[in-house]
């Protein structure tokens, strides 16, 4: 059985959580899904103060303390998340942003590998778009494997073709992601091959004063092809060699 964890970004029980509940009930037709939904309201989360000690130190030295850590424990033990949000002012919502502040470190050291993420954005008019785009590139960031979401308008009163518009989208996106969800880890893209063999000399150059030098070394990242074992190609090999070149060149000139 499958764990899926959902984190929806807004306390209303309307469109975002329809939406929601259209994707489980697609999911559970596919096979066994333990599912859960996590309102952000319901968790105590306080604004980051932007003072770095999660990058510089350790996460574990955050001076605030509250749910963060609850809610990451609910990532590690699921298989798959979803991210949930309405659309407000062409962007996602202020409580899911909070905690994609408060899990920013996770950017430097990603955690999520062998998890498949999407995401579902309700909106009432337009922009969507982005905040979906926004959402996958952060996912990745994460270590997640990103399956392509949906973006829904459900501007009211709701028609009947916006209806089925949304039936048809959740359906669409809830077979992708079981899908994935059952995929073994694919190899990493070159897009995300470069971002982690050129920023590994960076933060080797940066020293043993940061969190980001001792967790690299730690997992052995300074010599590996990738974060994770993964078979690569010649030609991602190759690849591999030039970004490793091209870091330590940008690391000498800092």
């Amino acid at each position: 059985m499958k764990k899926v964890t959902a984190f929806i970004g807004t306390q209303t029980k309307k469109h975002t959580y329809q939406a929601v509940q259209e994707f489980e009930k697609n999911l559970k037709q596919y096979g066994e899904i333990d599912f859960e939904y996590v309102f952000l309201s319901d968790y105590h989360l306080e604004f980051c103060r932007g003072c770095k000690v999660c990058f510089d130190k350790g996460e574990e030295y955050c001076p605030l303390k509250d749910d963060r850590d609850v809610l990451l424990e609910k990532m590690e033990q699921s298989d798959g998340v979803i991210f949930a949000t309405p659309n407000y002012a062409f962007q996602l919502s202020a409580r899911l942003k909070n905690l994609l502040d408060r899990t920013a470190f996770i950017d430097h050291r990603p955690r999520f590998f062998g998890k498949t993420f999407t995401t579902i954005v309700t909106q009432g008019i337009g922009k969507g778009g982005d905040i979906l785009k926004y959402l996958y590139f952060t996912g990745e960031n994460l270590g997640f494997h990103v399956s392509k979401g949906c973006c829904i308008n459900t501007l009211e009163p709701i028609t009947e073709i916006q209806q089925r518009k949304l039936v048809q989208k959740v359906r669409e996106a809830s077979a992708r992601f079981y899908k994935e969800l059952l995929r073994p880890t694919p190899p990493p893209s070159f897009f995300r091959l470069m971002m982690f063999r050129m920023s590994r000399p960076l933060i080797k150059s940066a020293g043993e004063k940061y969190r980001d030098y001792h967790y690299y070394k730690e997992k052995g990242w300074f010599e590996s092809d990738y974060y994770y074992p993964t078979s690569l190609g010649v030609p991602k090999r190759l690849a591999g060699y030039l970004f490793d070149l091209m870091g330590r060149r940008m690391a000498k000139q800092r």
